[in-house]
């Protein structure tokens, strides 16, 4: 429940975030009449997110197990690979975020209703499509339907309220440090997402090595006490897990991980007039 809390929080600011700025853009330069078509394309990337989730969650269930576990596997690799590439655009981008939308907000001013309609589904609907991909497979990940969803609602929930908050002027916080620890946080819980997408690959036979251990400490941490769904439910945490489990885990986290923290170059002042 918290690593999709986290998620939805994270993921669902982002969108909130894209949402003020658009909005209150219009606002201030008197394009009142133009917040419809914004409204409309947040709401068609909405309603298109959870399609997706409902389609991975309902449409999977009708498969024959080694074609879910190749599902949830090759889904789970594809889901690490859009969060990696979020968190580092994000951390990269979130200075000057707020200057880029309006200049695209701009341009589709100029072309009109449809284009401010795609401006929004666009910018809504990517990390929509992120957060249903990820949180479908930190769901596989739990076994559990209920706590993992609950969750990312609440997440999701929350970044409703903060953007409101920002919108208002009630809120400030510091953006670029937020997204870098929070990004943090999600690099290591798609460690743990893509170790299990491995482990759905050995189970349907695509990945030799299954029953391969590196250890079995399943006695001292049991995958059914408190501590162990804790372990699970933040990092996909798995007392045995097999060799290639692990060197996969190791070999993604360790190196984005440090390339994600390394400190950001500064940036030089532009010459004086």
């Amino acid at each position: 429940m918290l690593a999709n809390y986290l998620i939805g929080l994270r993921e669902g600011l982002e969108a909130s975030l894209v949402v003020c700025i658009l909005v209150a853009y219009l606002v201030k330069t008197d394009n009142r009449s133009k917040l419809p078509p914004i409204w409309l394309g947040v709401g068609i990337a909405v309603g298109l997110s959870l399609a997706v989730g409902a389609v991975l969650q309902f449409g999977s269930s009708q498969l024959t197990f080694e074609a879910q576990e190749a599902l949830g596997g090759a889904l789970s690799i594809v889901a690490v690979g859009l969060v990696t590439w979020m968190v580092f655009w994000m951390r990269r981008t979130a200075r000057h975020l707020k200057a880029e939308l309006q200049g695209k907000l701009n341009e589709a001013l100029a072309i009109g209703t449809g284009a401010l309609v795609a401006t929004a589904f666009l910018a809504v609907g990517r990390e929509g499509l992120e957060t249903a991909l990820f949180i479908w497979s930190a769901v596989q990940a739990t076994g559990d339907g209920e706590q993992p969803v609950l969750g990312a609602a609440l997440g999701l929930l929350s970044a409703v309220v903060l953007g409101w908050l920002f919108y208002r002027g009630a809120l400030r916080i510091n953006l670029a440090k937020f997204f870098t620890w929070t990004g943090a946080l999600l690099v290591v819980v798609a460690a743990g997402v893509l170790a299990y997408g491995i482990h759905d690959l050995q189970e349907a036979d695509l990945l030799p090595g299954l029953d391969d251990r590196l250890f079995d400490i399943s006695a001292t941490i049991p995958p059914d006490s408190w501590y162990g769904t804790l372990l699970k439910g933040i990092f996909n945490f798995q007392p045995n897990p097999s060799v290639l489990q692990a060197t996969v885990w190791a070999l993604y986290l360790a190196p984005v991980l440090c390339w994600f923290l390394r400190p950001q170059p500064a940036k030089e002042a532009p010459a004086p007039a």
